[in-house]
């Protein structure tokens, strides 16, 4: 089985986050790239399906990115994945997620893979919106949140979690998948990894290798962000003594429809 995983570089999440006035961009300068921590679960699951595969699995790792981020990318290739490509072009600053779907879904075009996996989120922006609109570029069945899968004659039996439980689902190949923070906890690279990531390949591709058709970018972006602010400081708590527990639920629904929450 040919694996593909896409994998987003963003600032470190422990680190304090701030937004150019300027430019109206995330500051990236100054704080430690790490993979998203939401892909590293992607990144896992696609492991875990290599490993099953045997000699027949192999596991790329994707990733748009500036090539001054390149290796960035060995920490996946420690862990266990067998190379990667990375998507860098100065022309893709500032594509939103229309734009970033459109040039990732051209460049996977180029890959031969049997399954798609993507993480559900990204700790920079959280949309969660890449992976469905990937999946509508490619023509690929789209499977959400998954905490199982297996591997079944050709297709892949997947557990996904949902609101109300869990749902079991059947697709054939190829597909795209996005995991669920509950498929497993990503390993480790061990220090033979970490050795062995030296010597495997990152290949390098730019906007000149896809043929595109429609601008990307901020020139190709839907959306654009026009003004922030932070959030109003928090006020202090209200304590308020109810005589039983019907009395306390009209005092919270009150306060709930003067807030306008109900």
């Amino acid at each position: 089985m040919k694996i593909v995983v896409t994998v987003k570089l963003v600032p470190d999440p422990s680190a304090e986050k701030k937004i150019d006035p300027q430019t109206k961009r995330l500051v990236r300068t100054g704080v430690e790239t790490v993979l998203n921590p939401y892909d590293e679960y992607a990144l896992e699951a696609g492991l875990t399906l290599k490993e099953r595969a045997g000699a027949q699995g192999r596991v790329t790792v994707f990733s748009m990115a500036p090539e001054s981020l390149k290796e960035t990318l060995r920490k996946a290739l420690a862990m266990g994945a067998d190379d990667a490509v990375l998507l860098a072009d100065p022309a893709l600053e500032g594509s939103d997620v229309w734009a970033t779907a459109y040039a990732v879904a051209a460049a996977l075009r180029k890959l031969d893979f049997d399954l798609l996996i993507v993480g559900g989120l990204t700790d920079d922006s959280s949309t969660g919106a890449v992976p469905g609109a990937l999946a509508e570029h490619l023509g690929l069945p789209c499977i959400t949140n998954a905490r199982k899968i297996d591997a079944v004659d050709g297709a892949l039996e997947v557990e996904r979690e949902t609101d109300a439980g869990y749902q079991t689902v059947r697709t054939p190949l190829p597909a795209l998948l996005t995991t669920a923070l509950t498929f497993g906890e990503p390993r480790y690279a061990s220090l033979k990894g970490i050795m062995g990531a030296k010597k495997k390949t990152i290949a390098t591709t730019a906007l000149a290798d896809l043929a595109l058709e429609l601008p990307v970018g901020a020139a190709g972006s839907k959306t654009q962000l026009r003004s922030f602010a932070p959030p109003a400081p928090r006020g202090k708590g209200r304590a308020v003594e109810a005589a039983d527990g019907a009395a306390g639920a009209r005092t919270i629904f009150e306060f709930l429809r003067e807030k306008k929450l109900v």
